[in-house]
């Protein structure tokens, strides 16, 4: 297990060097200055969009706008929010926030084009459905000579899919909060119950479709962002005098880059180390420019591409810029960031039971059904990847696979998974960005022509 720590260590590593960032951060600068800020001045009307003002059932596609979006949302907001926060602030203290934030911005301009084009360039699988995708995109918009990029994609999407965080930190937070507490020996036998429980549930509802799983996800979503947000601001409200301090700390200590080992080569040193690890954990947390939100909000029931995009860029605000910022908020103004060896959805915890009553159970509520809702609509991603590279008729396949992949997380550690993740996510941002990056133009074209009409 050590030398398997070790070889994931690495591949994250070599993934997420000064070429990946250049290629998230510098590729999204360029599309939010090539569209002149145009995604940010049309955030009313996204609302409006979202809201079903413009919905026509007669559409193509196979979901409602809010459907699509809840289906995204409940991939990202789910370990990113907390498992990923705590994260985040352990290794890098307060300031890593700040390069989440930067994240989120830059990924909101991403993810109105990426979620454009999905739409714009449609293809088909081999069963004559309209899908949605890095994949399709690349293929449609790009020609055929590119396909390698979207068999690319394909392969780490089908990985990237994978539910391994959440099942490993739902594991986490079940033994920390609930079993340990109460007398029980956490082993082997133990962690596999969990795994075998979630099975089942998850097998329920991803054998039904994309409808299901957004039907569910347009539910679960809104109700569990609403409780979290709730108990999260009691916890400020209680330690409200200390808010400003560390909102001000996150901005300050962002340069300051004070918990790296003063040898990091990247970027002149520390704060190199800092910016790359806040940016690494906002891509976990809002999948910016990985091409995942694009293969559920290419399925939305729309004939307008720069719509879509629209809804989609609403994505991060909600993820990072909210969710994210009141977790760590919570971490930081009670304190545990500083007293406790925790890490991960373990730290989350901690913060929770010093501020509230039961606070660690109202949590395991939250970490219960954003984990559920992220395993539900990265099925539905693997699936649409394997059946870009396979066929249609084989994607049922993607379900065994991912069933194995649960047991597996449910009894590996943290550091394995997360670092496992952080590199198959950083080989699905580069086909995603590079082509995004080269059909920019035919996205502000399209926007243009959307907005004059509008």
């Amino acid at each position: 297990m050590a030398s398997l720590n070790q070889l994931l260590e690495r591949f994250s590593s070599l993934a997420w060097g000064l070429p990946l960032l250049i290629l998230l951060i510098g590729g999204g600068l360029y599309l939010i200055i090539r569209s002149q800020f145009l995604p940010f001045r049309y955030l009313g009307h996204a609302i409006s969009v979202l809201r079903g003002k413009y919905d026509d059932p007669n559409d193509p596609g196979q979901i409602s706008h809010f459907k699509a979006l809840s289906t995204a949302l409940s991939s990202t907001i789910g370990m990113g929010n907390i498992a990923g926060v705590a994260l985040a602030i352990s290794v890098g203290g307060p300031g890593a926030m700040f390069w989440m934030w930067v994240s989120a911005i830059v990924g909101m301009s991403t993810k109105f084009f990426t979620s454009t084009l999905a739409v714009l360039y449609r293809g088909k699988d081999s069963n004559g459905e309209l899908q949605g995708g890095p994949m399709y995109f690349i293929v449609e918009g790009l020609g055929k000579k590119w396909k390698f990029l979207a068999v690319l994609f394909s392969i780490f999407g089908m990985l990237g899919a994978l539910p391994v965080v959440n099942v490993n930190q739902l594991k986490q937070a079940i033994n920390d909060i609930i079993l340990i507490p109460n007398g029980v020996e956490v082993t082997f036998n133990t962690n596999l119950t969990i795994a075998l429980v979630l099975v089942i549930v998850t097998s329920i509802v991803i054998l039904g479709g994309l409808q299901r799983i957004s039907t569910w996800a347009s539910k679960m979503v809104p109700s569990m962002v609403v409780l979290y947000f709730v108990l999260v601001l009691i916890i400020l409200s209680i330690n409200y005098s200390e808010v400003p301090i560390y909102l001000k700390l996150i901005v300050t200590d962002a340069f300051a880059a004070n918990y790296f080992p003063a040898d990091q080569p990247f970027l002149g040193g520390v704060l190199g180390a800092l910016i790359l690890h806040g940016i690494k954990r906002g891509a976990f947390s809002n999948e910016a420019g990985l091409g995942t939100a694009p293969m559920a909000h290419g399925a939305a029931k729309t004939d307008e591409p720069v719509r879509e995009g629209l809804v989609a860029m609403l994505g991060p605000v909600i993820d990072t810029l909210i969710v994210c910022t009141l977790t760590a908020l919570a971490i930081l103004v009670t304190g545990v960031w500083e007293t406790t060896p925790d890490n991960g959805v373990s730290l989350t915890a901690s913060a929770f039971k010093d501020a509230l009553p039961y606070g660690q159970y109202l949590l395991m509520v939250c970490v219960f059904f954003f984990s559920i809702s992220s395993l539900f609509s990265y099925a539905y991603y693997g699936k649409k990847c394997m059946s870009f590279l396979l066929g249609a008729d084989r994607k049922h396949y993607y379900n065994y696979f991912y069933i194995i992949s649960i047991v597996l997380a449910a009894t590996t550690p943290f550091e394995a998974m997360i670092n496992f993740i952080d590199g198959v996510f950083a080989f699905m941002a580069i086909p995603t960005m590079l082509a995004t990056i080269l059909l920019a133009p035919r996205v502000v074209k399209a926007s243009k022509i959307y907005f004059s009409r509008l």
